[in-house]
């Protein structure tokens, strides 16, 4: 198993955390650095790899975040970093649309084989998630010759001015920095928990909501392209019911409209398939992905039906570093490792442990008021006993103790009451039930 660096692979908790060290580098960070960016625990980074972070003061943290989804192969996995000494050793940089290099057309030829259809695809390469939504649009608005973007509730795309108008939540997304672009319109979610109709036919009724919006209040001939993530991220791992997602594939095709699967933190073998739009045999217009790319390294993509991706002139698309060769370089060792370690079975494993170990804390604490997921991407969403009211709070004690106990989680969800638990697809089962354990003292105390 490509671990990263040869860190011992145990929870170890040598000070409180955080440490006299950490604390020290946190002050002069709050000197140097904008206030405007956050911090989920108040640690000091000095390696890591495999399952776990160890900071200054030596302590130890079982990774249940893997950086949002981003080390899927575990940090410095030994291919990224052979790849990577490699390339940074041969050349830096050229700006692939000055003088391009083998590794940005291997890792498009990649995309183009791993994504889901047998469509003939073509791939663009960019910087970020926020990045790689907004050069999709542009390619549907050029495409189809229309402007309207349908996104949903919930929806997180990026913090670009574009991406800000398509995200749902606004603190700490949005607040005050407006005014955002327009067509940008936003649609009911079918949110299983959270459905007032959910039942047997849950899907029907919000799709039919949502086509009746469509077609009433923006015109289908008017939009562009309909953006949705297959499971939401940072609106807190929600699952659509079954049907909904194909259903709006079908309204689509019907109208000219692309269906863009925003794959940004479920792709890359997360959620127990290459991409989570497979689950459905959803194979979409465009796809965007990021994150478990590169192994950690910035990059970002769009693939997509290789008539669309040409339809823009020369130049249309582009940034100096979209593509750069180190992180193309990256990439390939990801994807390498990926495969040749099966990860995605391997997420499927470990889906099973976690969703196992939710489940059973779900039957014996009330705060847990719905448990959710698909593969190594699971979530338990807090409410007051009782009821479905949020529970904030307990999300926040829940955190914190687990991080003084040496465990790194996550939060998320549009009510601030998500636990998300996605750890590096390469996390020892050992750790991973530990953390777990840890979680359910957690629970219990809140």
């Amino acid at each position: 198993m490509s671990s990263g660096p040869k860190i011992p692979q145990e929870r170890k908790v040598v000070t409180a955390i955080p440490g006299p060290k950490s604390q020290e580098v946190i002050k002069r960070r709050s000197e140097a650095v904008s206030a405007a960016l956050g911090m989920a625990i108040p640690v000091v980074v000095e390696k890591a790899g495999g399952g776990v972070i160890v900071d200054i003061d030596g302590n130890s943290i079982i990774d249940m975040g893997a950086g949002i989804a981003v080390v899927n192969v575990g940090n410095s996995a030994d291919r990224v970093v052979k790849n990577v000494k490699e390339q940074v050793e041969a050349f830096t940089h050229t700006c692939f649309m000055i003088a391009p290099y083998m590794g940005y057309i291997e890792v498009c030829e990649a995309l183009n084989r791993l994504t889901p259809g047998t469509h003939k695809k073509k791939s663009a390469l960019f910087n970020s998630g926020a990045e790689a939504v907004e050069n999709a649009v542009k390619i549907a608005r050029k495409f189809t010759k229309r402007q309207a973007v349908v996104v949903f509730e919930h929806g997180y795309h990026g913090r670009t001015n574009l991406t800000m108008a398509m995200t749902a939540k606004n603190i700490p997304y949005k607040d005050g920095f407006g005014p955002f672009t327009p067509e940008v319109f936003r649609m009911p979610m079918a949110y299983p928990y959270r459905c007032d109709s959910c039942s047997s036919s849950c899907e029907n009724s919000i799709l039919n909501t949502v086509i009746h919006k469509i077609e009433k209040e923006i015109g289908a001939n008017n939009v562009a392209c309909i953006v949705i993530e297959p499971i939401l991220g940072e609106g807190g791992f929600i699952v659509p019911c079954k049907g909904f997602l194909p259903g709006l594939v079908k309204f689509c095709n019907e109208n000219g409209i692309l269906f863009v699967a925003d794959e940004v933190q479920t792709g890359f073998a997360r959620t127990g398939q290459m991409f989570a739009c497979e689950d459905e045999g959803i194979v979409p217009d465009l796809i965007t992905t990021a994150k478990g790319i590169a192994g950690g390294l910035p990059l970002a993509a769009v693939t997509g039906r290789a008539e669309i991706m040409d339809s823009i002139h020369a130049s249309g698309l582009g940034g100096t570093f979209g593509g750069s060769p180190i992180a193309c370089a990256a990439a390939l060792g990801a994807i390498a490792t990926i495969e040749e370690e099966k990860l995605v079975d391997r997420a499927k494993e470990i889906g099973k442990i976690m969703s196992d170990a939710l489940n059973e804390m779900k039957k014996k604490y009330p705060i847990i008021g719905d448990v959710r997921g698909r593969g190594a991407m699971q979530a338990i969403e807090l409410v007051k006993p009782g009821t479905k009211d949020p529970n904030p709070e307990s999300q926040a004690a829940i955190i914190k103790y687990c991080q003084q106990k040496g465990v790194l989680i996550l939060s998320a969800g549009t009510y601030g009451n998500v636990i998300r638990l996605i750890p590096p697809l390469v996390i020892p089962e050992h750790l991973l039930k530990e953390a777990l354990e840890i979680l359910d003292e957690a629970v219990s105390k809140a």
